[in-house]
């Protein structure tokens, strides 16, 4: 069977992977969460890392059959309705966006705003499938770090995006509105029964102890020395590690201004009456945690 030829990119303010991966065949391919860049300071938005992107696709001759999120990030905006823009590609997201927005919704008091998922081409469900080139994706619903979070499976290639970390670090946020260390140690044991030759392409990198960035290991090698699974810990062992981690961490700097964005599909809020958009920040809907 052929594998995909993954290609990520770093962006550094967020600490996020991005990711084109192609069929070698074919030269067909999708993108996996683009990131649109923001300015938290000045409000402005901008498309480096999107024009990063398009640069290789269009160096490599790869034609782009979907742009894929695997969850509504909570720490940059999504560039997928940009690229589509250009690409003239279909968006994907898992089926279960809607259960986000229905909770973001409240959190930002917006009346009138869809929870359909409509935002979106395609919503996946657990189990689909379908094809870039010549190669089948499936796709895997992966709850914890979010309600709607999916992994998409290529080959010997998985995007699992805020599940696992790198090995030295672990594993992935679960206090976040509908997140869940319980469904996050399901979805990691999941992932553990794909083949052990699986490369897990991760979302998030912040190289501790000053090491370079790093973006994949294999089933294996997690298995082996991811620091929350190695010693192979029960459900009730994780949970009590990762809550006590999770207690500890402030809030993402962008997450209040990157939700309301990503529920949206990466679009804007509607310009108002002077052509501009304009975020909301519902106070005092968390706690501070400083």
């Amino acid at each position: 069977m052929t594998n995909p030829i993954v290609q990520p990119f770093w962006d550094k303010p967020t600490g996020s992977w991005q990711y084109v991966f192609h069929d070698p065949e074919t030269m067909k391919g999708a993108i996996v969460d683009p990131v649109l860049d923001f300015d938290p300071l000045a409000a402005a938005t901008g498309f480096s890392n999107a024009h990063r992107i398009l640069e290789y696709i269009r160096a490599e001759r790869i034609e782009v059959e979907w742009i894929l999120d695997t969850h509504p990030h909570a720490d940059h905006f999504s560039a997928a309705p940009y690229l589509a823009d250009i690409l003239n590609a279909p968006r994907g997201i898992g089926e279960k966006v809607r259960k986000v927005q229905a909770l973001w919704k409240e959190i930002y008091h917006l009346p009138d705003f869809p929870t359909d998922g409509s935002q979106w081409d395609r919503l996946f469900a657990d189990g689909d499938q379908f094809m870039v080139g010549n190669l089948p994706v499936k796709v895997m619903f992966s709850p914890g770090h979010t309600l709607a979070s999916v992994t998409y499976v290529c080959g010997n290639a998985a995007f699992v995006h805020d599940t696992l970390m790198m090995p030295d670090v672990g594993s992935s946020r679960a206090d976040f509105p509908g997140g869940s260390s319980a469904a996050l140690y399901h979805t990691i044991q999941r992932i553990f029964a794909l083949p052990e030759n699986t490369r897990l392409f991760i979302g998030h990198d912040y190289a501790p102890d000053g090491r370079e960035e790093q973006c994949e290991a294999t089933v294996a090698e997690h298995k082996a020395q991811n620091k929350h699974f190695k010693d192979n810990p029960s459900e009730a062992e994780y949970r009590e590690v990762r809550d006590a981690r999770d207690a500890t961490l402030g809030l993402p700097e962008r997450m209040l201004a990157a939700l309301q964005i990503n529920i949206r599909g990466g679009r804007l809020p509607e310009p108002e009456a002077d052509d501009r958009s304009y975020l909301k920040i519902p106070l005092n809907y968390f706690e501070s945690r400083a």
